[in-house]
């Protein structure tokens, strides 16, 4: 096939110009001339196409019709040349149909849909007409089939509706039927069921007259249990208090005996090391004293009684608390927050206890005393997490006793004799412990002497 010469103009494109559709392509008449283009699209060689629709080249018609009828119709409507070789192929496909078209006198057998696709493709002269005319054609005949088909549809609705009224009426009355025996069925079930209410209400009558008897009997069982549990629960307190009473006797007849024996050991220890020491202070000579020695007087190089005097310390001299802790056996008693509280108030409860228990620490190994160091615990909300120190027994006051209260209790456990030295500035403190024999001194005493060592 010859090809137009590069830059002529297309047969056809003048009347293309002169005529032209002033309205879309009829829905029917375009699906049949993308179905023309598809058909005679395989016909041309790649190079003979556009070139977007190049990408479909390989496709089967019914593919290309589906996937590629906007573009195909597009580009007949865009490109001449193209639509000119789709005529071409109409041409040799459909000669007699093209002949009728393009002669201006389609036949009249001849479907309007396939001669205005025909026209549209060809372009012969007055081919605008055509394809209206086709279109209207082709609508009448759609509002035909269409009123052809709204009259079969109303007529086999009305078949569906004569039946459906026969169904009805033929449901109905069996349904009445049904509804008339259901009814017959409800009368004979509601006889029934009264019946078997008054049954039911029977049993429940008796029901609950048993449930009373049972729980009558199951209070009066509950009411001699309880009675036996607490009568076996006050036989079991007694049993127990007489436990506890007999066993309470029995320690303290041991713990009597152990600390009577412990209170007259250290006593005796006191004596005899105070007689040590009375020895060493009074330098008397083991063996060599005589009934003339015990004369009074003063002897050369010795001391006067006014030198003695003169010797005596004053109560804020803290080489009075070290003669004190130098008696044999001494026992140093500290009330523990009154002297913290005395010295270094400001500082917090933990670091004044730290501070005050390692000064005794230093100050028990100094001295060789018992040092015990006590604390008010009333207000602890949980248990102290502390470490005594080396020589220092610290205790706390239980809940509803005093520091002071326990101190009086050491005290008052010591052996009457002992050297028991109390520290406190509270002045109910150290008359207490003053008339149970212990020597108070005061809080800024202690604290001197503890300076020292530091």
């Amino acid at each position: 096939m010859e090809q137009p010469a590069s830059g002529a103009e297309p047969a056809g494109a003048a009347g293309d110009a002169a005529e032209a559709l002033d309205r879309p392509l009829p829905e029917g008449v375009r699906r049949r001339v993308v179905a023309l283009v598809s058909d005679a699209f395989g016909g041309l060689t790649v190079a003979e196409l556009p070139a977007q629709l190049r990408q479909y080249a390989r496709f089967t018609p019914s593919r290309r019709a589906r996937f590629a009828g906007n573009a195909m119709a597009a580009a007949l409507e865009s490109e001449p040349l193209f639509r000119q070789r789709i005529g071409e192929r109409l041409r040799e496909g459909r000669p007699e149909l093209a002949g009728a078209v393009e002669s201006g006198s389609p036949p009249a057998a001849a479907d309007p849909v396939d001669v205005a696709a025909a026209a549209y493709v060809l372009r012969p002269a007055g081919w605008v007409k055509l394809v209206a005319a086709a279109g209207e054609e082709a609508q009448r005949a759609d509002a035909e089939r269409a009123d052809e088909a709204g009259r079969r549809e109303l007529e086999r609705l009305r078949a569906e509706l004569a039946e459906a009224r026969a169904q009805t009426k033929a449901e109905t009355e069996r349904l009445r039927t049904e509804l008339d025996a259901a009814r017959k069925e409800a009368e004979s079930l509601q006889r029934k069921l009264r019946s078997a209410q008054s049954d039911v209400k029977r049993g429940e009558a008796a029901l609950r007259r048993t449930q009373a008897d049972i729980d009558g009997i199951r209070a009066e069982a509950a009411a001699q249990v309880s009675a036996a549990e607490s009568e076996t629960r006050r036989l079991k307190a007694r049993l127990g208090e007489t436990e506890a009473a007999l066993e309470a006797s029995r320690r303290a007849a041991r713990e009597g005996r152990s600390v009577e024996d412990m209170r007259l050991r250290l006593l005796l220890d006191t004596v005899l090391e105070s007689a040590q020491g009375l020895r060493r202070e009074l330098a008397l000579p083991p063996v060599s004293a005589r009934p003339a020695d015990t004369v009074d007087a003063v002897e050369p190089g010795r001391m006067s009684p006014k030198d003695i005097a003169a010797r005596a310390l004053s109560e804020t001299d803290p080489a009075l608390l070290d003669q004190l802790l130098a008696l044999p056996q001494a026992h140093l008693v500290v009330d523990g927050y009154n002297v913290t509280k005395t010295g270094y108030p400001t500082m917090p409860l933990e670091k004044q206890r730290l501070r005050l228990l390692g000064g005794l620490s230093a100050l028990a190994a100094r001295t060789g005393a018992e040092v015990t160091c006590v604390f008010d615990g009333a207000e602890l909300a949980a248990p102290v997490l502390l470490a005594p120190p080396r020589g220092v027994r610290v205790l706390f006051s239980k809940p509803g006793v005093t520091a002071d209260e326990l101190i009086r209790q050491l005290v008052r456990a010591e052996p009457p004799g002992r050297p028991v030295v109390v520290v406190s500035t509270d002045r109910e403190v150290a008359d207490g412990v003053a008339t149970s024999g212990a020597r108070p001194v005061a809080s800024a005493l202690l604290l001197k002497r503890l300076s020292r060592l530091s």
